[in-house]
């Protein structure tokens, strides 16, 4: 269980991660019809509320905002299994890049984008379960290779309006994803040999490739 003195402390951090964020957005919204957001960081790092607390944030100022989650682009356990890689879901060859990079494109475009969304509770992406309207102002990407330096996906970069970067130390990385397991039932020695065989190494990778962001958010006590 997290103690309050931390939650109060990543509550903080969310919440300046967010203002600074926010004012970026506002600045270009009043340039550009629409904006886009990359929001990258390794598994753990909090992209997914650090985006969601945005667009809320937006909404709330009348920007028209939507969120787009790079995990809508999992490949399919079937592709996996013929692959030989379903112990590695979630590494960088287990997403269909290129559809990804096309969906960002059109998104960069303006265009109204059905965009599919993963089910984590099933395991499954759903195609054409998200819409993005065309008259969407602000739409906030986010997930683990966003800013990764490895083709396909280092061709995303020059596509963010404004891009963050989430920096969050390895071993809070670890905890985290070691208790995101946990989360899901799975006993401590369960728990640790998943995090630690396919999402820490995932962790690492990227934080060994990331390409350069416009805000890189650091963890409480990172500098």
């Amino acid at each position: 269980m997290t103690a309050p003195k931390e939650q109060e402390a990543r509550l903080l951090d969310t919440t300046l991660h967010i203002n600074a964020l926010a004012d970026r957005v506002h600045d270009l919204a009043s340039r550009k019809s629409r904006v886009i957001v990359g929001v990258a960081g390794a598994p753990g790092s909090g992209k997914s509320t650090l985006a969601e607390e945005l667009a809320k944030r937006l909404q709330r100022q009348k920007l028209v905002s939507r969120t787009v989650p790079m995990d809508g682009f999992h490949l399919d356990n079937t592709v996996l299994d013929l692959w030989g890689l379903r112990t590695r879901k979630g590494a960088p060859e287990t997403f269909d890049a290129r559809g990804f990079l096309l969906l960002v494109k059109r998104l960069a475009r303006g265009e109204e984008v059905f965009a599919p969304v993963f089910d984590r509770a099933r395991d499954i992406a759903i195609a054409g379960a998200q819409l993005v309207e065309a008259d969407a102002q602000v739409v906030i990407v986010e997930g683990n290779y966003l800013l990764f330096d490895e083709a396909p996906w280092s061709e995303l970069a020059k596509l963010w309006d404004i891009s963050a970067y989430l920096d969050v130390p390895l071993p809070e990385l670890r905890a985290r994803l070691i208790a995101r397991w946990l989360g899901h039932g799975l006993s401590r020695a369960a728990a640790t040999q998943r995090a630690m065989h396919n999402d820490v190494p995932n962790a690492q990778r990227v934080i060994d490739h990331v390409l350069p962001a416009d805000l890189v958010l650091r963890h409480p006590g990172t500098g």
